[in-house]
């Protein structure tokens, strides 16, 4: 069935202001060497006995990813309480099936050739068509949506969250080590899997639904792409749900940290709404402004500068969070949001830290899945 943008419009008007849905991504690995493993459809055939988790788990490009979805929630609280349910759920399946998981942006030292890809009809398109990009990236991400009702209106949110992207990705970053080394980035997975899939990345400002439309639609008919899903911007309209889909973050190794980042995201889009309801002048920064507070992010983190857009100067990447706070703190008390949690040290700090204290790439990623394994696996329940 050929793919068309008829009715997306119709969707977004359907859609309801800050919904949310969360994607978390994990990687599937043996619990005593921390090996990448094949699993995923032997976790996904056992939770369809299981009615939360068979509507929750989903398969991601390879078989040693499995996602857990929240589904819509009709706020931030409910696509939580929903999540939480659905991780203790399958963190339970993996460990009776002598599976673990860990979240991380990559695994520090699998070999992305040795890792079969999962045996769908979109996934099959997605290999044949990229081929050694696709079979590259063993990435592990988390996503969330944001109902946005409008189509003209979502994809102008998009373009303003298009300078928020880098200090997202900062507050994100969560992978130091790539193919056995210490990368000496923060983001190696947004660096493996940005900077080769096509249509992915910082967007392009589109300024409104018929010419976000236009861009897809020269795309299918140049052949370029078969389904919308193939641009893979690090924010975007998601044409099935009607939501604001931001994708520029690494996986989190604890729940709180995914759960405050996820919060913060959720202020955004909602922030960036309500200034376009309001006629705040829509930002037009350059391009090339933007792609090196991208890089910033990546080859720094937290531990680097950003510049600022307004005044063109450096400042702390620390400093950045300061301002997203300050901006997004109208929209928070509206929909009574507490400020994120975001912790002293996001996950490329810590397993830096603990890199130059004398640990082992080996030792500091068993630390990250004990990380994971005690947060995740036992919120619901504690």
């Amino acid at each position: 069935m050929t793919f068309t943008c008829d009715g997306v419009d119709e969707i977004f008007a359907d859609s309801t202001d800050f919904t949310v849905g969360l994607e978390e991504e994990f990687a599937i690995v043996d619990p005593e060497t921390l090996d990448l493993v094949p699993r995923y459809e032997a976790l996904h055939a056992a939770a369809q006995e299981d009615p939360v988790l068979a509507e929750s788990v989903a398969g991601e490009l390879i078989s040693s990813e499995i996602e857990i979805r929240s589904g819509r929630g009709e706020d931030l609280a409910d696509a939580f309480a929903r999540q939480r349910e659905a991780r203790t759920r399958l963190f339970a399946l993996a460990a009776r099936h002598r599976a673990a998981l860990a979240s991380t942006g990559t695994h520090p030292w699998a070999d992305y050739r040795e890792q079969p890809n999962i045996d769908t009809e979109h996934y099959r398109r997605v290999v044949d068509g990229l081929q050694y990009v696709a079979r590259r990236n063993n990435t592990f991400s988390l996503h969330v949506h944001v109902g946005v009702n409008g189509a003209d209106r979502a994809v102008r949110v998009c373009d303003r969250l298009r300078g928020v992207l880098p200090t997202l990705l900062a507050v994100s970053a969560n992978s130091p080590f790539l193919d056995a080394r210490h990368s000496g980035l923060h983001s190696a997975r947004t660096q493996s899997f940005t900077k080769t899939f096509p249509r992915c990345g910082i967007p392009d400002l589109y300024g409104s639904w018929a010419e976000y439309r236009r861009y897809i639609e020269l795309l299918l008919a140049t052949n370029s792409i078969v389904e919308y899903t193939q641009v893979w911007w690090s924010v975007r309209p998601h044409f099935s749900f009607g939501t604001v889909e931001v994708r520029i973050c690494d996986a989190q190794s604890t729940a709180a940290e995914s759960d405050a980042l996820a919060a913060l995201i959720v202020a955004c889009v909602a922030q960036a709404a309500r200034d376009e309801d309001a006629g705040v002048p829509l930002p037009d920064h350059p391009r090339r402004l933007l792609e090196e507070n991208f890089w910033r992010a990546i080859r720094f983190g937290l531990d680097g500068d950003l510049i600022d857009l307004g005044t063109l100067r450096e400042v702390p990447a620390r400093a950045a969070i300061d301002g997203l706070l300050h901006w997004t703190s109208p929209v928070r008390a509206e929909l009574a949001l507490d400020e994120p949690a975001l912790p002293e040290q996001n996950g490329a700090q810590r397993q830096r830290a603990s890199l130059q204290e004398g640990a082992s790439m080996q030792e500091v990623f068993a630390r990250t899945v004990q990380e994971t394994q005690q947060t995740y696996a036992q919120e619901a329940a504690a």
